[in-house]
């Protein structure tokens, strides 16, 4: 079932770019994006039967790299910011600051966090497979998750 996410590169690309702006404002970096996305897996659930396919986010190795997430948040102060100081949500004065004042800075608790990267993982699903449909790939890569 990898092949068919080879003929999606493309399309997962334009929609990582466009979909830049939910990271941005969500409580992680693009650091830490890119670890929820590398540990989630997408499938199609129900891809036998087109009117009910739907691409989905296996994010069942998400609890393994929370202590890694804890990690790249830990060392983004020394970094000059959430990744190089380009912005981005997470980390920097602000976070520090509410920090000291026992305000959440974004960190929130495993379980938070978990949930809302598992959200934020089907969003950018949903968001892949309106691009695939618009493109007119949907049912194309459907079949190939068959295969």
């Amino acid at each position: 079932m990898a092949d068919w996410t080879d003929s999606i590169v493309g399309d997962r690309m334009a929609v990582d770019r466009e979909f830049n702006d939910r990271v941005e404002s969500s409580r992680f970096s693009n650091q830490e994006w890119g670890l929820i996305m590398t540990a989630t897996e997408l499938e199609i659930e129900n891809a036998d039967d087109p009117e009910r396919a739907q691409l989905v986010a296996d994010t069942d190795k998400l609890p393994q790299i929370m202590p890694e997430l804890d990690n790249i948040r830990s060392q983004m102060p020394q970094m000059g910011g959430p990744d190089g100081d380009d912005g981005s949500s997470g980390g920097g004065f602000v976070d520090s600051l509410k920090g000291a004042l026992g305000i959440s800075a974004g960190g929130g608790s495993d379980e938070e966090r978990l949930d809302d990267a598992k959200r934020l993982t089907q969003d950018y699903a949903n968001e892949l497979q309106r691009h695939l449909e618009s493109k007119n790939k949907w049912e194309q890569v459907r079949i190939a998750y068959q295969d």
